[in-house]
């Protein structure tokens, strides 16, 4: 073998064996990953009893039912489609109707999803007050976070051209 030859077989070789062990990791977290589905791609999907996955959608509003023992039953949609869901346990504080939540568990022969865990999703402008009030003292506040934020705060000053004044752009 020539200097070329003996070169290329080791590259050729470290390449093989970098794709055998990036295959072997991807198909080890392959199950591992859980992604959500709503309740419409549980419908199309034909999922069946017993098998774990996650679910997400919106609260319907109207059916959340409390029972005894911390026993909550509530319905997931996402606009084409809902599923009832059934959780015995201690919901997060932002869990409430019309709020987005992901629930992870199975469904069970009626087709009620059984979770056993439940969380409460937040619209990504979620800011602390602590620090909210630190970016007001350096001047660097976020145009819409007093609009949206708790009840009884005053909604931002804006000029004329509808943009909040002081916002950082």
């Amino acid at each position: 073998m020539t200097r070329k030859q003996r070169r290329m077989t080791i590259i050729g070789g470290s390449l093989a064996v970098l794709a055998l062990a990036a295959a072997l990791v991807l198909n080890a977290l392959r199950d591992s990953i859980v992604f959500f589905s709503t309740p419409t791609m549980v419908a199309e999907k034909h999922v069946e009893p017993g098998k774990r996955f996650r679910l997400g959608g919106l609260v319907q509003p109207g059916s959340l039912q409390r029972g005894d023992n911390l026993a909550v039953t509530f319905e997931v949609a996402d606009g084409n489609a809902k599923l009832p869901v059934a959780f015995k346990g201690i919901l997060p504080d932002l869990f409430r109707e019309g709020q987005g939540v992901v629930a992870e568990g199975a469904l069970d022969a009626n087709g009620v999803f059984k979770a056993d865990t439940v969380l409460a999703k937040h619209d990504e402008t979620y800011m602390p007050k602590d620090v909210a009030d630190a970016l007001k003292k350096q001047g660097h506040w976020k145009d819409d976070y007093e609009a949206k934020g708790p009840a009884g705060s005053k909604p931002a000053a804006t000029t004329a051209q509808g943009n909040p004044q002081g916002a950082v752009r």
